[in-house]
């Protein structure tokens, strides 16, 4: 083979590598699964989710409903114009006389009416649905806090269940080589074949233990891509910190949580907006009892093809006058103050008075419901919190004892001074006290978030905490 077909064919060899290099690549970066943080699940969910839209649609018509009451201050301006035909006996308007032939007829006409004072309704007006499109901004942020906690809940479960299934597995990896060893002393005549049973017994309950593990981070998954409603896929995958719980908390008393949170929480600031909206309804009702008063203007003219100059040297011919000079000799004005005093109308301004007073008292009660519901949750937060980390410690001395006495029952075990039941409960105990330990912890973390949401805190995920 000379030197040139050799080159030729490591070139091409060169290509065929390129090629299979880049598709490997292509389909690397495909398969390639794609990290989201807590704080990624919560921007997705606040700017796609549909819920929150329509809460959004739900504001701006508030906002297009107080724009529209500011515009009722203007005058309003009509215009109309009309053409007509006629045939028959028929009254022609524009002289009011009878006429029985074909006739042809203009009416043009502007009209304009201004409120000048109605017991001040339009301002009130302007002042209800300003407060009722600011209540319907913090419904939406309401509905935005909820789908936050609603997705830390779920992540912090994925994160739970990932630990669960590492502890399950370095549970099930331990009671693997205790079966090796086990096997060996049996073969060795050291221990009866019972005890290698029931080890065998133990390590099929961590697997399954393992298997059940793996399951519930599934669904935790799943769990999490339903609040986000993005389809089910393997590809979407969690950020994991190390967290971990390293000092005494600093948790903020409850009454000083519970008074933050009612100057900065947005259901309290609904239902206070809505309040004053029912307060502006009463002074609407009130003015419909004072008189209005309003202003008019008109304009209009006309034209007639009936209308003619008629020749005094011969009365059975005339023409007809031009339409511009007809249009500009009709012309017709008006400007009229008009004022309505309300006398009796079956005492509708009294109920409506009564139902809006009782629309405030209502009002009332329901800002101290959400007043009340604020302060129980807070309280309950708080107790849930400190409970919590109480937990925590109890249950991390308790996996500390646990494991001392497992590290101690395996070595006599080993040695054949003690049964394989006795090993079997010691590590089942073990087992039991680190899937403890890990629920306490992922609870006291949610628990001290939800603590952190009522101070207005961001939701996030430290590395430490």
């Amino acid at each position: 083979m000379n030197k040139m077909s050799k080159m030729k064919k490591f070139k091409n060899l060169k290509v065929v590598v390129l090629v299979f290099g880049l598709i490997s690549l292509g389909i690397q970066g495909i398969s390639q699964s794609e990290i989201w943080k807590l704080k990624d699940c919560i921007d997705y969910a606040l700017d796609n989710n549909i819920q929150i839209k329509q809460s959004e649609l739900s504001s701006e018509s508030n906002k297009a409903n107080l724009l529209q009451s500011k515009l009722n201050l203007l005058p309003s301006v009509n215009g109309s114009v009309s053409h007509s035909y006629g045939w028959g006996r028929s009254v022609d308007m524009a002289t009011y006389e009878y006429t029985n032939q074909q006739t042809t007829q203009d009416y043009f006409s502007l009209n304009g009416n201004v409120t000048i004072f109605n017991g001040l309704q339009n301002l009130n007006q302007i002042k209800k649905n300003q407060y009722e499109y600011l209540a319907s901004k913090f419904d939406s942020d309401k509905m935005r806090d909820d789908i936050s906690l609603m997705i830390a809940a779920a992540y912090l479960q994925i994160l739970f269940s990932h630990e669960l299934v590492a502890t399950s597995s370095e549970s099930v990896e331990i009671t693997k080589l205790q079966i090796d060893r086990t096997r060996k002393m049996v073969e060795a005549g050291t221990l009866a074949k019972g005890s290698l049973l029931d080890v065998q017994s133990q390590g099929a309950a961590e697997e399954l233990n393992l298997i059940n593990a793996k399951n519930q981070l599934n669904l935790a998954y799943l769990d999490l891509q339903q609040i986000l409603d993005l389809e089910a896929s393997d590809n979407f995958v969690i950020y994991k910190p190390q967290l971990k719980i390293k000092k005494e908390p600093e948790i903020i008393p409850s009454m000083q949580i519970y008074r933050y949170a009612l100057t900065n929480l947005p259901e309290i600031k609904s239902a206070e907006y809505r309040l004053k909206s029912s307060e502006r309804s009463l002074a609407i009702a009130k003015g419909s009892r004072s008189p209005s008063l309003s202003l008019r203007a008109g304009w209009g003219t006309n034209y007639s093809d009936q209308i003619a100059v008629f020749d005094p040297t011969d009365p059975n011919f005339g023409d007809v006058i031009p339409f511009g000079e007809q249009f500009n000799d009709h012309q017709n004005r008006s400007l009229a103050l008009s004022l309505s005093i309300p006398i009796f109308n079956g005492y509708q301004v009294s109920t409506y008075v009564s139902q809006a007073r009782m629309g405030i008292e209502n009002s009332q009660y329901n800002l101290q419901l959400q007043k009340n519901q604020v302060r129980k949750n807070v309280e309950q937060a708080f107790a849930d919190a400190v409970a919590a980390y109480k937990s925590y410690n109890a249950t991390k001395k308790s996996l500390l004892s646990f494991s001392e006495a497992f590290m101690y029952m395996e070595k006599k075990f080993n040695v054949g001074m003690v049964n394989s039941i006795d090993y079997n409960v010691a590590k089942q105990q073990l087992t039991k006290a680190e899937s403890e330990l890990l629920s306490a912890k992922y609870n006291y973390i949610f628990k001290a978030k939800i603590l952190d949401f009522y101070m207005s805190k961001p939701l996030s995920i430290d590395e430490y905490k």
